[in-house]
This record gives C-alpha cells, structure tokens and sequence, in this order.
C-alpha cells in the first residue's frame, strides 16, 4: 500500500480519465508528476492546479525510453494510461495505436521493473472482443472476428499489455494491477476521437440530427469517471489488488438508440435521430460487438465499490458542460 505522501508517475495524465484521476490523487495530498505527448490530452485539464509544486507535468512521450525511466525513478507508483483512444482514432491510423499501446507500455513496465515500482495498468473492455453474453468476469473468453479488420487493433493491443504486465509480474516479482475500463464518461470527455456521449450531446445541443451508428439496438453501460477514479484510487491502495485484473463500470444497460431518445429529451432538443450504416462511418468490413456489460463482483468484493452516479446524472451533467462550451464559442 502507498504512503503517505505517495508521488505518483501518471501517463497520459492530462486526458480525460487522468486529470480526474490527477485531481483526487493531488486532493489527498499526493505529489502527481504527468507525461503527456499532449495528441488527446489538454493542458486547460489541469489548469485549477497552477502553481501547485506538487504538480509536474511533462510533455514527452511514452516511447521515449530515456523520458520514462527518468521519470519512473522519481516516482513511488506508475498509473499507465497513455493510449491511442477512441474508435474513430484506432480505425484510421491503427499503427499508431498499436505502436503506443504495445511500444509503449513496454517501454513503461520494463522502466517500473529496474526501478521496482508499482503499476497500475488501464486495459479496456474491448479485450472482450465480440463476446456480446453477459455479464462479462475477469475471466469470460475474447472473441475476435477477422483478424484483417483494423477494429480489433485496439482489443489486440491491449491484450498483449496484460499479457506483458502478468508476465512481468509473475516471473519477476513486479507489483502489478490491472483495470478494464467499461464505458467510461464526463466532464472533459471529447467526442472528436468516436465517444458516443459527448458527440450525441453535443449534437442534440446544437440541434442538428443525432448520428447512431448500425441500427442503434447495441446496448452499453456508462460509468461517471468520478465513479471510476474512485475505483482506481481504491486499487492503487489495497494490497489484495496486485497482481490481479479488475473491471471497471456500471451494470445498467442501454441500447444507443435509446440513450440518443433520452439525450434528446433530457437536453429538450428538436434534433431527430439518423441511423448511419457502419460502413458510411468507419469504412467497409467494420465489426462491432451486440452487447457489453460488466461483472463487477471482483472489485466489489475486494474494495466495497458500486458507481453512486446514474446515467441521468452522466448525460445532464454533460449536457450543461456542452452548453457551456456552446455559450463560451459564441462570445
């Protein structure tokens, strides 16, 4: 378990899971240095800590070996969740996600290795690949389909990170947690890189039609990242965690047919809904997955976690901040 005083290394700090992530590590007392290569990330994230000393952020890249075990030398604890994110971003430059997802997680858990410390790594729900039954436990089967569609880039990426940090763990002792992360949403979140929330959001506010991919009967489940930074925290300090894989997220599903119905009436828009083929959106041979819902028992059980946010809360909360940004762009 940390101490008191923990410095934390978070990758890819200033983005959108860990600048909350930044801000309740820094409310404990905790000193947070960041390295971002600032391609997702925003500085503006992180702007309510000006001036804080126990605050560093660098801006350099994950790739950059010499960068990293600098850095990972200074710190107590590595949160790793630089990543190439988002959907729309994996499909049309899938090299890149698979070198800084592969690439650069090595380059983070073989720094973590010399320096002894401790890592919590952020995996995703798409290890589970077009496994649509549920709910899905730490140990339900990945399910791929045609290894030539760029989709899966992501999901293989990933993958083969957990399979880097168990290994590590496993046959050299490094203290390791890793987290599968459900949908998650919230202030900061931009729907420019395929996040369904923010983008249907920003569309019903600004009153042009909502754009539902397929036929809009694929159901997900939303967690607050509050919610979510709240887990994490948790894990960083139970011992019980190390070594062990975790998901993360909400158990309520939706289908996001029906989440865009309830943007439109929450945020009182006159938007209607368009359906646009897969293919129109992300290219011809796109998979997606029916169903993804999470079995949340193995965190509960270790830690007491349940998501105290509803979807309500997430879409009126994005609401306002969508409107906020409207209002702000028209000054």
């Amino acid at each position: 378990m940390p101490s008191a005083h923990t410095t934390y290394l978070i990758t890819g700090g200033s983005g959108f899971v860990g600048s909350h992530l930044t801000d309740a590590l820094l409310a404990r007392g905790d000193s947070v240095t960041v390295l971002d290569d600032m391609s997702t990330g925003r500085r503006e994230n992180l702007a309510q800590h000006a001036g804080d000393p126990r605050l560093r952020l660098v801006q350099g890249s994950v790739l950059d070996p010499l960068l990293v075990d600098e850095l990972v030398h200074q710190c107590d604890v590595v949160v790793h969740l630089a990543a190439a994110v988002g959907v729309k971003l994996i499909v049309e430059r899938p090299l890149r996600s698979l070198t800084t997802n592969i690439r650069g997680t090595e380059t983070v858990i073989e720094a973590a290795h010399r320096h002894r410390r401790k890592v919590l790594l952020t995996s995703t729900s798409e290890i589970y690949g077009k496994n649509s039954a549920g709910p899905l436990s730490e140990t339900s089967d990945r399910v791929l389909g045609n290894p030539g569609v760029v989709r899966w880039s992501y999901s293989t990426a990933k993958a083969v990170d957990e399979i880097l940090a168990n290994a590590y763990h496993r046959e050299r002792g490094l203290p390791v947690v890793v987290v599968r992360l459900f949908n998650t949403v919230g202030p900061r979140q931009s729907g420019a890189y395929g996040m369904v929330i923010p983008r249907l959001v920003r569309q019903a506010v600004a009153g042009v039609p909502l754009t539902v991919f397929g036929d809009g009967t694929q159901t997900r489940c939303f967690t607050h990242v509050l919610d979510v930074v709240r887990a994490l925290v948790e894990l960083l300090h139970h011992d019980g965690a190390v070594g062990r894989t975790f998901n993360i997220g909400r158990s309520d599903e939706v289908s996001i047919l029906e989440l865009a119905k309830l943007i439109v009436e929450l945020s009182g828009s006159t938007s209607g809904v368009d359906l646009v083929p897969y293919s129109d959106a992300y290219g011809a041979g796109f998979e997606d997955m029916a169903r993804r819902v999470p079995d949340t028992t193995r965190l509960r059980e270790l830690t007491g976690w349940t998501p105290r946010r509803t979807l309500d809360d997430i879409l009126l909360e994005t609401i306002t901040e969508a409107r906020a940004e409207q209002a702000a762009a028209r000054r």
